[in-house]
């Protein structure tokens, strides 16, 4: 069952791009990034209240455990790495069409993939394999896509952004396998979701705001809180579905980037983006491969 678990997050998380485009578009970034985080820490007050005063116990759903030390220090590194990708994908999601800043978002399971097999020492089945190469593939030839729209490769610091965000968030997925063996799930995804925010008040504070006039004026929009209760549905779900034993981390994180189609849908229809017809081609090769992947899974 938990691929499925995988779809849901898919599914919330393709929502959620859609919503950071909406709420980065003439927008500024930090302050959007602030917002955003907060509202996704602010969902687990409740649930850290209700735990310390035992209306939540051990092996509920939603129960959050103390943590110690050391546990504080796994969770705030995944902050960091998360956050550096999320900055580098914000600023690339702000100047890109998001039909063209999600698929080579989603080339991270080959990163992932690379990673999972010499780390975690992960088989695949055939099915799998190929349903993983068709998918890579595809996300492959959507990444070329730039070329048709006047996108220099070479020369766009924001390709490049979306490259960097790209390879962090791999990085965050391979960390993930590991948190989810070692630590409980609720810790991390509250306490990383805190971490976050707190990062984020620095940062506002002393690079944004003195240079408010030069980097763009921050105005609000409902959106920007509703990418935090969004990432934090679509990060419950993946961490549900990774602490299952039998997960495999590089398939969860090819079925998590199928949030591309949601993302490709709205970009057509809600952004008025260009070569929808080759996209929509290159989209078929995807469903293609994550269908592979749900059958060699079950």
């Amino acid at each position: 069952m938990w691929f499925l678990y995988a779809l849901v997050s898919a599914l919330f998380l393709g929502i959620y791009d859609v919503l950071k485009k909406v709420s980065v578009n003439n927008n500024a970034v930090f302050p959007v990034l602030l917002v955003s985080t907060l509202s996704s820490a602010l969902l687990f007050l409740p649930i850290f209240i209700l735990s310390r005063n035992g209306y939540l116990i051990e092996g509920d759903l939603l129960f959050i455990p103390r943590a110690d030390l050391q546990t504080h220090l796994f969770i705030f590194a995944k902050a960091v790495l998360v956050l550096t990708s999320w900055i580098f994908s914000f600023f690339a999601l702000k100047h890109l069409p998001i039909t063209v800043v999600s698929p080579i978002r989603a080339t991270g399971p080959l990163w992932t993939l690379i990673g999972a097999i010499l780390i975690f020492g992960e088989q695949l089945n055939i099915t799998q394999w190929l349903g993983l190469i068709i998918t890579l593939l595809f996300f492959y030839l959507f990444s070329t896509i730039g070329k048709l729209e006047g996108i220099s490769l070479k020369n766009n610091r924001w390709f490049w952004f979306i490259i960097l965000a790209t390879l962090t968030g791999a990085a965050s997925g391979l960390y993930d396998k590991y948190l989810m063996t070692n630590l409980d799930r609720m810790a991390v995804q509250s306490w990383f979701s805190v971490y976050q925010a707190m990062l984020m008040v620095p940062i506002v504070y002393l690079i944004w705001y003195p240079q408010r006039k030069k980097h763009g004026s921050f105005t609000f929009r409902w959106s920007i809180p509703m990418v935090g209760i969004m990432l934090v549905i679509a990060d419950f779900a993946y961490f549900y579905a990774l602490s299952n034993p039998e997960a495999l981390i590089s398939v969860i994180s090819a079925l998590r980037r199928g949030s591309v189609i949601i993302a490709f849908v709205f970009g057509a229809l809600l952004f008025k983006e260009k070569n929808i017809k080759r996209k929509a081609i290159y989209l078929a090769g995807i469903l293609t491969g994550i269908l592979l992947l749900l059958l060699g899974s079950m």
